[in-house]
């Protein structure tokens, strides 16, 4: 096995003394898709904000392609290669969606986007645009005044051109329409053909088991479950306790 993408080791983070993950650890490699569940309040978020420097942990360590993350600022870990989806899309909604796509090629990303590896898709605003062909009927809309759906697609596509190896993905499939939920999904599988990694967090159970290579479930700030989809699946205990899900539904 290659060295992973991104290593969590212990990572303890608080919100002043609210103690909120407490030792998590996790592995991603290249090209695959680890889903994080668990109920509300659990730590979810925090542990994509871990990640991505935004509330850094006070013990513990994050390292990406084999380097530590520690009191780097998030646009330099962004600039090795990482990209943040995050909850509520939070896309600039007085901005074009021209001008949202461009944001991280701008001076204001405080430096260049990383570069596509070789062999993997360069994504530019063309390349975007020829994978979100809605966006592009609405390229001179404003973020606001588009739906629920292309918002979502205008985070994935602002992330895509910084050309990351790592996007974190904060529930995705929020408020969504079940059409567009397919929609998301069929994306995140786009995206692991295409070599990315995705650290996804999700609250919609089916959508995660359908795209993750593996899943880790939070509960109070801890893992209490890491394994394959179709193990959490015979995992009736986790799923009835931590998740609230029927195992007739996994069926």
């Amino acid at each position: 096995m290659s060295e992973p993408l991104l290593s969590v080791r212990g990572i303890h983070t608080y919100y002043g003394d609210s103690y909120v993950l407490q030792g998590v650890s996790l592995e991603l490699q290249e090209g695959r898709i680890v889903a994080i569940l668990g109920r509300n309040g659990m730590g979810k978020t925090t542990l994509i904000r871990s990640v991505a420097g935004l509330t850094p942990p006070r013990e513990g360590e994050v390292l990406f392609k084999g380097r530590s993350l520690r009191g780097l600022p998030p646009y330099a870990i962004a600039q090795l290669g990482m990209a943040n989806v995050p909850q509520g899309r939070r896309i600039f909604g007085s901005l074009t969606v021209r001008e949202n796509l461009l944001l991280p090629t701008s001076a204001l990303a405080g430096g260049r986007p990383a570069q596509a590896r070789e062999g993997r898709k360069r994504w530019d605003l063309d390349a975007v645009l020829q994978e979100f062909p809605q966006l592009a009927e609405r390229i001179a809309h404003s973020g606001g005044a588009l739906s629920g759906g292309e918002q979502q697609m205008l985070a994935v596509g602002r992330a895509l051109m910084a050309n990351p190896d790592l996007i974190l993905m904060d529930e995705p499939s929020e408020g969504l329409a079940p059409r567009l939920v397919q929609q998301v999904e069929a994306i995140m599988k786009s995206l692991r053909a295409h070599g990315h990694a995705i650290l996804l967090v999700e609250q919609n159970f089916a959508l995660a088991v359908s795209v993750a290579d593996s899943i880790h479930v939070l509960s109070s700030g801890r893992f209490v479950f890491q394994g394959t989809p179709a193990e959490l699946a015979r995992d009736s205990e986790i799923l009835d306790h931590h998740l609230g899900v029927a195992g007739s539904q996994t069926a």
